[in-house]
């Protein structure tokens, strides 16, 4: 634990194939190729990490205190990115974002375990509830969401003004300390 991560967050996690680590510097290259792999992503994004962007977006993630990013593994290849974003230690909430995978590990493969990975790791902390904020236009991470058994609580309208200055609808999911045992957490 440490002032920027009070409740012991960002450490390494892993199941089977699937690890996280913290995110480095030394992570920059090989996410910038990850991040290429998809350009048309990045309009969904609240924050672009495409090749004209990334250098800044991935030193603001680095710096950004409220955020805990990890590197997403599978084996040894870099599969993405996902982060803690306001870890509150005093309401025990956090939200899961800043997620990216390469188009080859979508589709439930990576995300389910490395989502369940967070959320048993950030119950274990002391977390009562974790959440998603989704573009309403990403219906594949909405259905990421419902897929690992998260609670679509409702829209926030205007939620996010986005790097491109579309004024953004998040769908909001959250996973509570009393679905722990029907998802087994």
């Amino acid at each position: 634990m440490t002032k920027d991560d009070p409740l012991g967050l960002l450490v390494p996690l892993g199941d089977g194939e699937v690890s996280l680590v913290p995110l480095r510097e030394g992570h920059r290259e090989a996410l910038r190729e990850a991040c290429g792999e998809d350009r048309a992503i990045w309009q969904m994004y609240g924050v672009s990490y495409d090749a004209e962007h990334f250098d800044e977006s991935f030193s603001r993630l680095l710096a950004n205190p409220a955020r805990l990013p990890f590197a997403v593994l599978v084996g040894p290849q870099l599969a993405g990115m996902t982060s803690w974003i306001n870890a509150d230690p005093n309401w025990l909430t956090a939200e899961i974002g800043n997620t990216y995978l390469r188009p080859r590990f979508r589709g439930g493969k990576v995300n389910t375990p490395m989502k369940r990975l967070m959320l048993a790791h950030g119950f274990a902390c002391g977390l009562k509830r974790m959440y998603f904020s989704v573009d309403t236009r990403n219906q594949r991470s909405q259905a990421a969401c419902a897929k690992i058994g998260a609670t679509l609580e409702g829209i926030l309208r205007n939620h996010i003004i986005t790097w491109t200055g579309y004024e953004r609808d998040s769908a909001i999911f959250s996973i509570v300390e009393r679905d722990r045992e029907r998802l087994g957490l």
